[in-house]
């Protein structure tokens, strides 16, 4: 404990409750807060002149701590947009994480990329002959941002994935605070484990851009919450997270095996065309779901049926979107209809093994 003497030579520490009583005043160091310690001078009283009382050595230590004092009153907060924009408690929307990544190097992941499938033989004449058209040159670039974006992984340390992260896990469950990017409440949302990179595979981080892409459009948002709550249900269970990830991969396939180029080069984009396919299929998958009363032991089944289904008819996917989020607009659609998601929750996928296209297949076949 640090002590110190008065002008008598009487040692006091600093823990202790002295008071000065000549000026009739008591001037007690118990009870006041370290930011009036300053104003009051108690500070100063134990390390200057104090009732005609000079130290003839002034330490190193005393001298120290003086000068940290003086420097408390010159530190400020940091301000400014670069500061904010990194603060994992921000909201971000998908055009601002899109212009991450097409701002950042990606070069090392844009090396693995195969932005069409190889055919041979009859295979590639056929497809040659009667299969869609190729993707305008002027929209390559965009296709090789998205299959890029499905080679990066998920980055715990970076400040823009862990914002991702933490708006979709808000915007899903309705939470108003931060919550650790690793641990069982990501099970909640139908991760298959506390670490959402390792469900990933197959999509990268495509699949979490999807995500926020369903969470963060007004459109589309109210569908994600029905698709959730649906995958939550206590027969019907599904792990919700998962599922997207697996029609992510399917997006993927189907831009690479240009299924979407026609609908491409009528709208002059790519990536538009994408999320709108991810979440036409989506809600596609939530309507067979619901109505054929799927369970999770269907769901290899169901996702193998979906994806020869949008590969084949994407156009028709989309028409059924546009026409869903037009009910929805005016208050008249829902997924879930009269038969709202009762009973008890389900339970998170701890014990649940769940085989989806991802893992039936990889992202180079």
């Amino acid at each position: 404990m640090n002590e110190f003497r008065d002008r008598q030579g009487k040692r006091m520490s600093a823990g202790c409750s002295p008071s000065y009583d000549n000026d009739k005043s008591v001037l007690a160091f118990r009870g006041i807060p370290i930011s009036e310690l300053k104003n009051h001078g108690i500070l100063q009283a134990l390390t200057t002149e104090a009732n005609e009382w000079e130290p003839r050595v002034v330490s190193t230590e005393v001298v120290r701590a003086q000068e940290e004092w003086e420097a408390v009153d010159t530190i400020q907060p940091e301000t400014g947009s670069q500061a904010n924009s990194e603060q994992p408690g921000q909201l971000i929307s998908f055009s601002e994480a899109l212009q991450y990544f097409q701002t950042v190097d990606l070069s090392s992941f844009k090396k693995r990329i195969q932005p069409t499938i190889r055919r041979t033989g009859l295979a590639a004449l056929r497809h040659y002959l009667f299969g869609p058209p190729k993707l305008h040159q002027g929209l390559r670039e965009e296709r090789d941002l998205v299959l890029t974006i499905a080679q990066c992984g998920l980055d715990s340390q970076d400040p823009v994935h862990g914002r991702v992260l933490q708006t979709i896990y808000k915007k899903l469950t309705g939470s108003k605070f931060d919550c650790a990017l690793h641990g069982d409440h990501w099970e909640d949302l139908g991760f298959q484990g506390a670490n959402p990179a390792t469900d990933l595979r197959g999509a990268g981080f495509l699949a979490l851009l999807h995500l926020l892409y369903l969470v963060m459009d007004s459109k589309t948002l109210l569908m994600a919450q029905e698709i959730f709550r649906l995958s939550r249900h206590h027969i019907q269970q599904f792990p919700f997270c998962l599922m997207s990830v697996n029609i992510t991969h399917i997006a993927i396939q189907a831009l690479r095996e240009e299924c979407l180029s026609r609908e491409c080069n009528r709208q002059q984009k790519v990536i538009p065309v994408v999320n709108s396919f991810y979440a036409a299929t989506f809600l596609h998958l939530a309507h067979v779901w619901r109505t054929q009363r799927k369970t999770i032991s269907d769901s290899s089944f169901v996702l193998k049926d979906l994806e020869v289904l949008a590969k084949k008819s994407p156009r028709r996917l989309l028409k059924t979107l546009e026409l869903y989020l037009a009910r929805v607009s005016k208050g008249q659609a829902s997924l879930l209809g009269a038969q709202k998601c009762c009973g008890p929750e389900a339970p998170p996928f701890k014990d649940l093994t769940f085989t989806g296209k991802s893992d039936l297949q990889p992202h180079s076949s």
